[in-house]
């Protein structure tokens, strides 16, 4: 959308103006915004600028023609000290937050690199592998135990590396999470994340160019990748420590409540380990293997798979996503696009958003707490329906991964 240069005498209330300004520069929540009321044009004038940017197409009303008679508004000194004093403690939780999100970044790198080298080990050393899996799990399981509260962050997309590394971790820890929901005890969590972080261990021994083929697969090699859960076992067998009440788990996988998984078992016939499990691996299968937005992978199996899975664990899984899960492109209220970033329990509906800005560097984009701010979500966006400057500044993750925060009161 063009924007269009004018005096700041011609700016009337319903304009969508961009200020040529850094965030931090001015009281306003954000540098691009429609003027709600005649204190909002008395306070740009104050920021001493001579002309701002108008954006017609996002404008309730054109500008005030370039001859209109001079307005004096005076700014309320008690709002712009309000604002002022608001737009502070913003910058302040901004930097906090972007503290935590880097402490989260290389707490999940870390695990990332102990799940590259156990599996490096599971063939030639299980028992090391093993044993390095239940150090990985225990301090998992230790952080989610004695946390108040857990804040799901998105993670960057990092170096690129073995799909199977990142899966794993996924699957493991948000099933450690829902398991926590679910309200498991601390040995059943374990289980789960030992589970879940070698329930794909056997497409180790499936050949890559079918792991990696993005053709549609021949009969006999869909027959070969639908060995891996047995595989899996054979594998984790090689190693007496891994707990057998964890066994299920790998083997069973990918079975569905209705018995239209590959061994036809229902729900008697899956224990409640392997049905939560079974349902993140799905998750996390949509975001990635079938492309699917977080928003959408979760609306498609809220809505056409509600048989498949255990409707206790989908309802809890909503509680611990959000119903705009990490990584979802969105629409606010105020009409600004940006990314999920962050969700916590205690405010589902309203999650930390990255806001794009162009008048601000990527680097610097502010990171909004939608109830802090009194915006809520519009509407998802599919990132493929974006402009490419958008696209770009809000890259969109192509593999969503997470890692979660521990709050203690």
């Amino acid at each position: 959308m063009a924007g269009i240069t004018i005096s700041v005498d011609r700016l009337q209330v319903g304009n969508y103006v961009s200020l040529p300004l850094g965030w931090r520069a001015h009281p306003f929540l954000f540098s691009s915004f429609k003027i709600k009321n005649e204190e909002e044009i008395a306070l740009i004038r104050h920021l001493g600028l001579a002309r701002v940017t108008i954006i017609p197409e996002k404008s309730d009303c054109p500008p005030l023609p370039p001859d209109a008679p001079s307005r004096e508004v005076v700014p309320d000194p008690a709002q712009q000290r309000e604002m002022e004093q608001d737009k502070a403690q913003r910058i302040a939780r901004l930097q906090q937050y972007r503290r935590d999100l880097q402490q989260c970044e290389k707490q999940f790198q870390h695990s990332l690199s102990q799940v590259r080298s156990l599996m490096s080990k599971v063939q030639a050393r299980p028992l090391n592998a093993i044993d390095d899996a239940k150090d990985l799990i225990d301090a998992i399981a230790s952080q989610l135990l004695a946390a108040d509260e857990l804040v799901l962050h998105l993670m960057g997309d990092g170096e690129e590396g073995d799909p199977l590394y990142y899966h794993s971790l996924n699957v493991s820890v948000l099933s450690m999470m829902l398991a926590k929901e679910c309200e498991m005890n601390a040995e059943q969590i374990r289980l789960v994340g030992m589970g879940a972080l070698f329930h794909d261990i056997g497409k180790l021994k499936i050949p890559s160019q079918i792991l990696r083929k993005s053709a549609p697969l021949t009969r006999p090699e869909q027959n070969l990748l639908a060995r891996h859960p047995r595989y899996g076992l054979d594998l984790i067998n090689l190693a007496a420590s891994f707990p057998s009440e964890a066994k299920g788990i790998v083997l069973h996988h990918h079975e569905y409540l209705d018995g239209s998984g590959p061994e036809g078992l229902k729900a008697g016939q899956l224990d409640p380990m392997t049905q939560l499990v079974s349902l993140i691996n799905e998750y996390d299968n949509l975001c990635h293997r079938h492309g699917k937005v977080p928003y959408s992978a979760l609306s498609s199996l809220y809505k056409l798979r509600k048989g498949q899975f255990n409707p206790d664990n989908m309802a809890l899984l909503i509680r611990l996503l959000g119903i705009y899960p990490p990584g979802s492109v969105v629409q606010l209220s105020s009409g600004q696009l940006g990314l999920v970033m962050s969700v916590k329990g205690s405010s589902l509906l309203h999650p930390s958003v990255l806001v794009y800005d162009p008048a601000i560097p990527r680097q610097e984009a502010a990171v909004i707490a939608l109830d802090r701010a009194g915006l809520t979500i519009a509407k998802v966006i599919h990132p493929r329906c974006l402009p490419p400057a958008v696209f770009e500044y809000l890259n969109p993750r192509t593999r969503i991964s997470y890692y979660f925060e521990p709050k203690t009161k």
